[in-house]
């Protein structure tokens, strides 16, 4: 089979691999869409010491199952593979089991080829009528709906639900959907690339700005570099929640004098749980999260421009999704 493969800083390759052969009470996933993520991006930078190369990147994914009973089967893959034994697993918190594999991270190659094999555990059933260049987006929608739940959670009933997301890649916008799916009053993204918030404007419909002013009940940290999470200390309200999703970089940024005197809540986010993945895939499939118009399709065999673009900062669209067969 065909695969984009991770050589080394920089540089990817599409060649031939081994094919993929799914163990005892895996599937074979002729996988149609897969997504780029910003730990895709990481890892192609030579900063994710848990992505060595060589290595298949890539885990937003759908496809179609191949062979066996379950043939011709629509999915979308969670590609959180957890022990489902541990105290972790046993409280519904299997993001945090102390065994956790996810494809496209040492030993589990990823989802950048034409096939993959998963448990059928992690797969969730898409409807005909659902394209898998949308279903696809449940892992990226999933990792913002787990953000936002917690958020929403933590934040005492007395407060309004106003909302500010950091940064509008695809983490940022879905969590900004997620906020206003979950009954979030108003949202605003912050969003420092020109190209990219007039296109959160002007086709995502979302409220997108240079940089945010005032203060809210919520703050999602989609970037977390050192300058976000300043900007997230600044910005949340007296008694508010910040919630961080992204892992720009390990250091700086925090107030924490503000944040203890302002008793601000600080919840650090990873993935999500199974059940955020069905309820986020229920939300895309009824149509809850929008119309999820805002990815732009590239071959995969054209994976090296495409992340090339993106560390140019060429790409307006909050996502690009890599095709195999094309």
């Amino acid at each position: 089979m065909k695969a984009l493969v991770y050589d080394g800083v920089e540089t990817l390759g599409f060649r031939d691999v081994p094919d993929a052969v799914p163990a005892v009470g895996e599937h074979l996933i002729r996988v149609e869409a897969v997504g780029i993520c910003g730990s895709d991006m990481h890892a192609f930078l030579g900063h994710d010491a848990r992505r060595p190369a060589p290595l298949i990147l890539g885990h937003e994914a759908a496809g179609v199952i191949v062979g066996g009973d379950m043939a011709g089967r629509r999915v979308t893959v969670n590609p959180l593979v957890t022990c489902m034994d541990c105290p972790a697993c046993k409280a519904g918190r299997e993001n945090l089991c102390p065994k956790r594999q996810i494809i496209s991270m040492m030993p589990r190659e990823g989802a950048f080829a034409q096939y993959i094999v998963m448990p059928d555990s992690n797969l969730v059933t898409v409807p005909d009528d659902v394209p898998l260049d949308k279903a696809a987006l449940a892992e990226p929608l999933a990792v913002s709906w787990h953000a936002v739940r917690l958020a929403l959670e933590a934040l005492h009933p007395s407060m309004e639900k106003h909302a500010l997301v950091i940064g509008g890649g695809a983490i940022g916008l879905a969590a900004a959907l997620a906020l206003k799916a979950m009954g979030a009053q108003d949202v605003t993204i912050a969003e420092p690339n020109a190209a990219r918030r007039a296109y959160l404007s002007d086709v995502c419909g979302q409220t997108a700005v240079a940089q945010a002013s005032g203060e809210f009940a919520i703050v999602i940290d989609a970037v977390g570099y050192a300058a976000t999470r300043a900007a997230a200390s600044a910005s949340a309200q007296a008694g508010g929640v910040i919630a961080h999703v992204g892992l720009g970089e390990d250091d700086g940024g925090l107030d924490v004098r503000r944040m203890t005197l302002q008793e601000i809540t600080f919840i650090g986010t990873y993935t999500y749980t199974p059940q955020d993945f069905r309820d986020t895939a229920a939300a895309i499939f009824d149509g809850r999260l929008g119309a999820l118009d805002w990815t732009e399709t590239r071959a995969l065999a054209d994976g090296q421009a495409a992340f090339a673009d993106l560390r140019a900062g060429k790409v307006a669209a909050p996502k690009i999704i890599l095709d195999p067969w094309n």
